[in-house]
């Protein structure tokens, strides 16, 4: 169903792909800078696709609703979801649900209404949302008029917005004259979202559509993983939540992930994410790539663009390859030499600081290099910056005097600038 509801956008959206991208050397796809499409290329696209530029419009907005094209300066590029689309049943619903958060700018509101009832109805309509799941049916349009009523005076209550001074006998907080401004703005509410395909609206109710009764499902499954984070670092930094994260076992970890995730937008917790891994704590840079195979596809974009920043693109490169369909055990070839001595000593620093000794020691079993000697002569060679530190490190722990001593020599050389 998903499917079908975006098959035209994602008509659109592959067309894009192929006339806008850049290079193309036509005119630009949007003249406001805005991502509106320009009249010309609406025009084009209208004449290539056997549509009406009005049909190209409403596609190409829902298009960048739901992700499957992406736009830049005057140029567009396909979304990961567009590139996703044939092979990821997920992504499919992920671009529809994303077009389904969006169901408030799908049309605008009348600008004749004042904007805080608006967004009061707004805020509003996940309960009537429930509420339609719940009957499992049609739902009369005055019931839910009269629901809308109830949460607008329960938002008004919740802000406490109580003036000074003596106060009068109170009021009915929503006054009788907001209710046919109430009643307008369900009817454009219901209208938005049964644009977005999640319910049908017509003669005096609504009903939910089985895609509209999975989103609601799927927001309510988010909000009880949110509410079940049982270490307590939902509420954290992505720094702080990671560093709650290091000692617990790998499902433990996880669900604290997706605790997290859930509670803020897909966007924001990558940039956030990502943000950590760039700090100089290498555990951090792990356990945030970790919390990022729990986000998995969505965060395609973000990651592909951090493959040039030398301490993550080994971090990078790897989790590409895993959304890409490697096997786990090749993961790992998709790295160079320099590539994964960089990580072999990104990791052996996060040992030495988070570690025990015996398991540095180990660490060494991972290398890519076949003996001891060549390791230490490409460590050397690489630049990390804690080269010193993990090879003293090391150096200390090892059980094997000659094998120390050569670790501790590399570790001089590397500290002096020899070779």
């Amino acid at each position: 169903m998903a499917r079908g509801r975006l098959a035209d956008a994602v008509r659109v959206a592959r067309w894009a792909d192929t006339a806008l991208r850049p290079g193309r050397g036509r005119a630009g796809a949007t003249g406001d800078g805005r991502g509106t499409l320009s009249a010309a290329t609406a025009e084009r696209a209208a004449e290539e696709l056997a549509l009406t530029p009005d049909q190209v419009r409403a596609d190409w907005d829902t298009a960048r609703l739901a992700g499957l094209i992406e736009v830049h300066g005057d140029s567009a590029r396909p979304g990961w979801r567009l590139r996703a689309w044939d092979r990821d049943d997920a992504a499919v619903l992920r671009g529809w649900v994303a077009l389904f958060d969006a169901w408030s700018l799908t049309q605008a509101a009348s600008r004749e209404l004042p904007p805080a009832i608006v967004a009061e109805t707004v805020e509003a309509m996940p309960q009537l949302l429930t509420l339609l799941q719940l009957s499992a049916g049609p739902v009369p349009v005055p019931q839910l008029l009269d629901l809308l009523e109830q949460r607008v005076t329960e938002l008004r209550t919740e802000r406490c917005e109580i003036p000074y001074g003596p106060q009068p006998e109170p009021a009915e907080p929503v006054a009788p004259a907001e209710t046919p401004a109430l009643a307008t703005l369900l009817d454009w509410a219901l209208r938005g979202l049964a644009a977005v395909g999640a319910l049908t609206y017509a003669e005096g109710q609504a009903t939910l559509t089985p895609l509209g009764s999975w989103a609601v499902w799927v927001k309510l499954e988010q909000i009880c993983v949110a509410a079940q984070s049982p270490a307590g670092n939902i509420e954290q930094s992505a720094e702080d939540m990671l560093r709650g994260c290091a000692r617990l076992r790998p499902n433990a970890a996880r669900s604290e992930y997706r605790a997290w995730l859930a509670a803020r937008p897909v966007g924001s917790a990558v940039a956030e994410l990502l943000e950590a891994a760039r700090g100089e704590d290498a555990l951090l840079r792990g356990l945030a790539f970790e919390a990022l195979r729990v986000v998995g596809a969505p965060a395609e974009a973000e990651v592909r663009a951090v493959v040039d920043e030398t301490p993550l693109r080994p971090y990078a490169l790897i989790w590409l390859a895993e959304q890409e369909g490697a096997d786990p055990e090749d993961v790992h070839l998709v790295l160079t030499r320099d590539e994964s001595t960089w990580l072999w000593v990104d990791t052996a620093a996060a040992v030495a600081d988070h570690g025990e000794t015996h398991l540095l020691v180990r660490h060494l079993e991972s290398a890519v290099q076949p003996t001891v000697p060549a390791l230490l002569d490409e460590v050397r060679r690489i630049g990390h910056p804690r080269t010193v530190q993990v090879l003293v490190a090391l150096a200390a722990a090892h059980p094997d005097p000659a094998l120390a001593k050569a670790v501790r020599r590399a570790a001089f050389q590397v500290h002096t600038g020899g070779v």
